[in-house]
């Protein structure tokens, strides 16, 4: 899943990114496996547990260096990550509630993939993108 082309150009970055890459692809190919629904129901628990922590460690420092190079788009992008974070919150608040119904645990599946990469490849690139114009040291 992970591309060279997500790269930002800032290594700590670039080393959150790809391990968030390597957990999402993880948990996608255990919901696809042929195991029974009851099997996959840990891996599911450990990556909600995972995004909780680690996302906010990652939005974290993309934000405080975005802070250094004083990007322009840094509350625009702050604001991003604060409405994804809710709504990890808000699935994890779904499956306790429902009892991590497999229909639910797919869309959250699909819709964690999709804005990873789709941030990942527009927002986030914009972040190096201004740094190498001169808007901050890499």
């Amino acid at each position: 899943m992970w591309k060279d082309k997500y790269k930002v150009g800032v290594p700590l970055i670039d080393e959150q990114h790809q391990e968030l890459f390597r957990r999402v692809e993880e948990f996608i190919v255990a919901l696809r496996s042929d195991n029974p629904w009851e099997e996959k129901l840990d891996k599911v628990r450990e990556t909600l547990d995972f995004m909780k922590v680690y996302v906010v460690e990652h939005f974290r420092a993309e934000e405080e260096y975005q802070a250094q190079i004083q990007y322009p788009g840094l509350r625009d992008h702050s604001k991003i990550h604060s409405d994804f974070a809710g709504e990890v919150v808000e699935f994890e608040q779904q499956f306790a509630q429902l009892g991590y119904e497999e229909e639910l645990v797919q869309k959250f599946a699909g819709k964690l993939l999709a804005w990873l990469i789709n941030h990942v490849a527009t927002q986030d690139q914009a972040i190096g993108h201004w740094a190498r114009q001169g808007g901050g040291a890499l």
